[in-house]
């Protein structure tokens, strides 16, 4: 149900404690979908223009960075994830007083998490790609790649904080907007600073966190319409109590998606010992691959608000519908993502390589290769979203993230010895191995604890 008037006079908040839960997941996830296709083409573009109009060496530069840009940008992402959990429970259970007050502390350990992480991460850039064994023709792209990010980090945290608790509120709405106002910016910047001023790889990043600061501001300009939203002078003293218990929220997400990328750090490593040929196809797959698992993210997206709110409304009788119906679209989605794949993944592939460069059709044979095991796997990876966002929302943290350890060990596991049995093709089913191993631990927690949960609702 979606307020203009009566709880508050919220506008464009969604209450899913009531409605059809197939229909709520849904109608909430599309504009997720969407929002995360147009983030996704933040990198699309940098890749295309540099693929393109730089080479296939600034292209394997940035391929070279993504897992450490992930690193940050995932372990951000979840933090601030984490906390808007808390958000979510307390806009569930109708305290606006309380909710208020959370969000001030949200502010407050977002500015805190960013500072830290920005200064971090900047000393962190050499060592890391040093460690990955970094082809040195593609080392100074890629430290100049993420240079430029990470000395974003406050824009990034900004935006994911802003937006992770409008979706936590039941707005899915204006994340869009703002992506797509964001990723309009993005296309122009890009073209500008790279083709333009010919500032290559440095102008692609810049780009990026220009878009991403368009983005943060009107996800801030929508929030501060919100009439249960205005803070006020007492809503920022500090409460440590709120504070602890944000962090109990937040650390543990935070930590898993960062668990998750040092298994692909390791891959990463693995990869640069291929070749640029190689880790070119290989980067092609992995951008496409990012708008494709945009169904699964909006879906576990939605589940967490979903969860949260239900269970700060005490409402058990609707978890169980709540499940069947994700369980539900993650099949009809992965059947209908498959098939086009099968249709057009190799065309959309050429998209981001230059027929006229040497090694290009090498490059697409490995992208549409390892593109295909991909598909053979994404029914895992949406019912990993599933029962792990459903976890997390619901206020369980330690499974959720003792998996993305799992799935560490999983990725950083097959990537080392499958290359030895069956070739450098053995890389390509590192993610599925990772997404199968951590979509079984959630199931099983989740199945083994829902009964305590829903018990612990109605008393």
């Amino acid at each position: 149900m979606i307020f203009s008037q009566g709880r508050c006079d919220m506008v464009r908040v969604t209450d899913m404690t009531h409605g059809r839960p197939i229909r709520l997941i849904l109608l909430f996830s599309l504009p997720l979908m969407l929002g995360s296709v147009f983030q996704q083409l933040y990198t699309i573009v940098d890749t295309i223009i540099i693929g393109r109009g730089v080479g296939m060496q600034a292209l394997a530069s940035i391929g070279a960075a993504d897992w450490i840009n992930w690193l940050v940008l995932w372990g951000l992402q979840g933090f601030t994830q984490g906390f808007a959990i808390l958000a979510a429970q307390e806009f569930g259970a109708g305290a606006y007083d309380r909710l208020r007050r959370v969000l001030a502390m949200i502010v407050k350990l977002s500015c805190w998490f960013g500072i830290a992480v920005t200064i971090i991460s900047l000393l962190l850039v050499r060592p890391l790609l040093t460690l990955l064994h970094t082809d040195p023709a593609v080392f100074g792209g890629a430290q100049t790649y993420l240079y430029v990010q990470f000395g974003g980090s406050l824009i990034i945290i900004a935006y994911n904080m802003a937006a992770a608790v409008l979706r936590c509120l039941g707005d899915s709405k204006t994340p869009l907007l703002a992506i797509l106002a964001a990723s309009f910016a993005n296309i122009a910047l890009d073209l500008l600073f790279v083709m333009g001023f010919g500032w290559g790889i440095f102008g692609a990043s810049f780009a990026t966190v220009l878009a991403q600061l368009i983005a943060f501001l009107l996800c801030l300009r929508s929030l501060r319409r919100l009439p249960f939203v205005q803070l006020t002078k007492a809503d920022w003293k500090t409460d440590p109590a709120i504070l602890l218990h944000l962090c109990r929220l937040g650390i543990p997400t935070g930590l898993q998606m960062s668990m998750i990328t040092l298994g692909g750090m390791v891959l990463q490593s693995v990869l640069n010992g291929f070749g640029v040929v190689f880790v070119a196809g290989y980067t092609a797959a992995n951008k496409l691959y990012g708008i494709l698992e945009s169904a699964s993210v909006a879906f576990g997206y939605a589940m967490t608000a979903y969860m949260g709110q239900n269970r700060g409304a005490r409402n058990a009788a609707r978890i169980d519908a709540g499940i069947r119906a994700v369980l539900v679209l993650s099949a009809e989605f992965t059947a209908a993502i498959v098939t086009a794949m099968l249709l057009a993944g190799k065309p959309l592939l050429g998209l981001f390589l230059s027929t006229e460069e040497a090694g290009a059709a090498d490059a697409l044979a490995v992208a549409y290769q390892y593109l295909m095991v991909l598909m053979a796997f994404l029914f895992a990876l949406f019912m990993l979203q599933a029962y792990r966002s459903s976890l997390q929302g619901l206020g369980e943290m330690t499974v959720p993230t003792l998996s993305g350890f799992a799935e560490m060990l999983m990725r950083m596991g097959a990537a080392l010895v499958l290359p030895t049995f069956i070739g450098q093709s053995g890389v390509f089913f590192a993610e599925g191995a990772a997404w199968v191993c951590a979509a079984a631990l959630n199931l099983v927690w989740y199945y083994m604890r829902i009964g305590k949960i829903k018990r612990e609702m109605l008393q």
